[in-house]
């Protein structure tokens, strides 16, 4: 009995301690309820020399330039800081030589100041200086004076999949000419020579629609076309260039022995520079709805009179004609755009359907002046009326009302058919993309197409942060609307961690060893040195 109360009381003095230690970590404000975190570990990869190629996202592209506060918070320089604590080797990059984002060729500009964020919206540095009548910092940075070739980050804003194993292709892109190790270089030349233990292979194929995506469409859908020499900076490589330029390069760094992660291709469209302007933003009251129905009314009659003075049937002529006779209403409207002239669209404009898109820099205040509908000029208010009061106008004033429907021009939308030929072509890039990563054990993947559309989409967590893809506000996306910003490229980072880990055994996630997103910001200081 006796000893059976001193082991009660062992007990109960146990119960105590442990409460009066509780209160005294609860007193000194030390968190009792963290779990104790395994140790990290780097599973199968050696991480002593880790080369990062790719093209904007890579080289840290971020509010429409390059920039050295940009550059340090890249997604690879974060993943060096992360590979350091398990014996990786120092990571260099090719830093500008400030932080305007500027970048000249000897006299000539080569590249735009940055862009901040004046309280309205996104504006260029030196602009918003000069508005304020404040000095502006000059550009420092001159392409044409190489500083070398060895560096781990070999990210070249605008490369094409194509590109990165072309021979002297720093004498046509500044950003790689500054940095190649000659003139005669490629990127992944240049990358080799550093005998990488493991690489990062990114967004390689968004560059290959960009260019077609954000000039309107302007340039050409290069599928069927294999000879990629003759395509212009604004046409769609064709997808089975890309899946031989991207099984090579992918062959060729994994016979070195070294282990990577690649990407797939995000669907760009989803990004601000395509969805912040929405294409119903024509709001009329009921008067003005009324007039532009009333004007598309006359375009209507008038191309139907003039088909039917060709001879066009009566019925194939209406069926022409009705097309043109656009209603609106009260309220929010659909712009209109030009598109090509064909046999069942003579006059090459129509009314946007609601996947269609206006793109970023179109100008606004156009838009409030007709542009996207019709400019009504005197001379066509004049020819209106005489519609109105039953009379028939001439030849040549029937040619002024076609004349003033105002489309929005192909390069600031992107219709149908265009959209159709970017995700088309993204589809196919991401089918070779997936298929070369699944046939290799020594390469993970990171779906970057799933991680854009959720921040497009819903959004997503990060730490005590709500991430998404809207412009200035959402934290993801920079203020070109295209790349990152500095916290989107720390969310990016700990995807690949994620890949990386599940892949090759290393636990960075498990272990706490990822990017904090309260260590990066969204936007950048338009003071910052």
């Amino acid at each position: 009995m006796n000893t059976k109360y001193i082991g009660l009381l062992v007990i109960l003095l146990g119960f105590t301690a442990c409460n009066e230690i509780e209160d005294v970590l609860v007193d000194n404000n030390i968190d009792t309820s963290t779990e104790l975190l395994p140790d990290l570990v780097s599973g199968s990869v050696d991480f002593s020399n880790y080369v990062a190629i790719g093209a904007s996202f890579t080289a840290g592209y971020t509010d429409g330039a390059v920039f050295i506060a940009g550059q340090e918070n890249s997604f690879p320089n974060i993943l060096a800081k992360e590979f350091a604590k398990v014996g990786g080797g120092a990571f260099t990059q090719p830093l500008m030589n400030d932080n305007t984002g500027g970048m000249v060729f000897g006299p000539f500009p080569a590249a735009e100041y940055r862009l901040i964020f004046n309280g309205a919206g996104p504006q260029r540095l030196n602009q918003f200086l000069a508005d304020l009548g404040a000095p502006v910092p000059p550009i420092t940075t001159d392409a044409s004076v190489n500083i070398g070739s060895s560096f781990n980050n070999v990210g070249v804003p605008g490369a094409r999949s194509f590109e990165i194993t072309f021979p002297g292709y720093g004498n046509f892109n500044p950003y790689f000419g500054r940095m190649a190790s000659s003139a005669g270089a490629s990127v992944l030349g240049d990358a080799l020579s550093q005998n990488p233990t493991f690489y990062t292979l990114s967004e390689l194929g968004g560059n290959d629609v960009l260019g077609y995506a954000t000039s309107g469409g302007i340039g050409l859908d290069q599928t069927g076309n294999y000879n990629a020499a003759s395509y212009a900076r604004n046409d769609i490589t064709d997808p089975n260039v890309f899946a031989s330029v991207f099984t090579e390069i992918v062959s060729t760094l994994s016979a070195t022995g070294a282990k990577g992660v690649v990407t797939n291709v995000p669907y760009i469209t989803d990004l601000p520079y395509f969805t912040t302007i929405p294409n119903n933003a024509l709001v009329l009251d009921a008067a003005t709805a009324g007039q532009l129905t009333g004007v598309f009314q006359a375009v209507s009659g008038i191309f139907l009179q003039g088909l039917l003075l060709q001879g066009v049937p009566l019925e194939q002529a209406q069926a022409l004609a009705a097309q043109y006779a656009i209603t609106f209403n009260a309220g929010p409207n659909r712009f209109l755009i030009d598109v090509p002239v064909t046999q069942t669209n003579p006059l090459g404009f129509k009314q946007m359907s609601e996947e269609e898109l206006l793109l970023l820099p179109i100008d606004r205040g156009a838009l409030a002046q007709g542009y996207g509908t019709v400019a009504l000029t005197n001379e066509v208010l004049q020819v209106l009326g005489l519609l109105q009061a039953g009379g028939t106008p001439t030849a040549e004033q029937a040619g002024l009302v076609i004349a003033a429907v105002n489309g929005i021009d192909d390069i600031d939308a992107l219709d149908t058919d265009e959209l159709a030929s970017i995700k088309n072509a993204t589809d196919a890039y991401n089918d070779t993309i997936s298929a070369v990563a699944s046939a290799n054990e020594n390469v993970a993947l990171v779906d970057l197409n799933s991680i854009l559309t959720e921040l497009a989409s819903v959004g997503t967590n990060f730490d005590d942060y709500t991430l998404d893809a809207s412009l200035v506000t959402g934290g993801a996306v920079s203020l070109d609307g295209i790349h990152l910003s500095a916290r989107g490229y720390a969310f990016m980072a700990n995807k690949f961690l994620e890949a990386i880990d599940n892949q090759f055994g290393s636990n960075f996630m498990a272990s706490g060893n990822a990017a904090k997103a309260g260590d990066y910001p969204t936007n950048y200081s338009p003071g910052l040195q």
